[in-house]
């Protein structure tokens, strides 16, 4: 049977649904009004949020290709970055109440991807070396 690693590795077609998927979640969760999003109390929460949500992304978004390469990381990196600059020109449009600008949000953006991408290639490393 094989394990979780290599399907999420090895499954480039039922990945991208996964990753769409994903992506949808990101344009609705990133919009929902602001006044809709309950309190934490846990610091920083709205950045650990950007941080696993692109994180996320980048990471399914790897899966789908059959065979991602260091470039592939590389470019799936500035498109989180991008999309996370999207979102918040979205929010500070004010398309969305209650929601703002925030540079900050970006940062946490493209860290949440570049982790994506650390986590995918480290995964890939492993399953590699695993019989």
């Amino acid at each position: 049977m094989p394990s979780f690693s290599s399907y999420l590795l090895h499954a480039p077609k039922k990945m991208r649904i996964v990753a769409i998927l994903w992506t949808l979640l990101i344009f609705v969760a990133c919009l929902i009004p602001g006044d809709e999003i309950p309190e934490v109390q846990v610091p920083l929460a709205d950045k650990w949020v950007h941080f696993i949500i692109f994180g996320g992304f980048s990471f399914f978004w790897l899966c789908t290709f059959k065979r991602a390469v260091a470039k592939t990381g590389i470019i799936m990196l500035f498109v989180a970055i991008a999309l996370g600059y999207l979102v918040e020109l979205l929010q500070g449009s004010g398309i969305t109440t209650g929601r703002s600008y925030d540079l900050y949000d970006v940062l946490a953006d493209g860290i949440g991807g570049l982790l994506g991408v650390l986590f995918f290639f480290m995964l890939k490393r492993y399953r590699k070396r695993t019989p």
